[in-house]
């Protein structure tokens, strides 16, 4: 065996090379010099291999955001990952905390407010991503209150029937709704 950079190892078999592998596969599987690679420890070694493929797979994936474990889950899923490995990379990503389902939430919550969606929409959303109902409704409670948005959204666009089907169609309450342009709809010159 000879190290690599990049955390990888060449391992070589009666003494030619045989592949390149990475170091926490080979550790994990107990391969070392001069130890003869039976039946049961190249079964360790795929074992291991699949796990720190689909490690590796989940870390490209959380780099560029942060996903629920279930749509990481999937992911993994249609990358070919196997049942047994994807579980156990998704639970060792949730004991580290880099996955974690209730600022997944947050974080969602807050963009799709920010993006003009009522509570409804939310949940609908986050209910999507695999996102379990307590984390959904404490994602929620940390935003801005609903009927508040909805009031912004309506001194911006106008309070008319237009704006209120706009908030509707954005998945907000209808009490929000008509606190934010109800008694101006019924006088609105779009009715006419």
């Amino acid at each position: 065996m000879r190290e690599l950079p990049g955390g990888r190892v060449e391992v070589e078999l009666d003494d030619a090379p045989w592949r390149t592998l990475p170091v926490d596969a080979v550790v994990r599987a107990h391969v070392v010099v001069g130890r003869e690679l039976d039946r049961p420890t190249a079964r360790d070694l795929a074992r291991a291999l699949r796990r720190s493929e689909a490690l590796q797979t989940a870390g490209r994936a959380l780099r560029l955001h942060d996903l629920s474990a279930k749509a990481l889950d999937e992911r993994l899923a249609r990358r070919s990952v196997a049942p047994a490995a994807r579980a156990e990379a998704v639970e060792a990503l949730k004991r580290t905390g880099i996955l974690d389902d209730g600022r997944f939430a947050a974080g969602r919550a807050e963009a799709l407010a920010g993006r003009d969606y009522g509570n409804g929409a939310i949940r609908a959303d986050l209910g999507r991503q695999g996102v379990d109902r307590e984390h959904t409704e404490a994602a929620i409670a940390g935003l801005e209150r609903e009927s508040s948005r909805a009031e912004r959204i309506a001194a911006r666009r106008g309070r008319t029937s237009g704006t209120a089907r706009y908030l509707v169609t954005r998945g907000f309450e209808v009490e929000s709704v008509e606190a934010a342009v109800g008694e101006l709809v019924a006088g609105d010159p779009e009715d006419r």
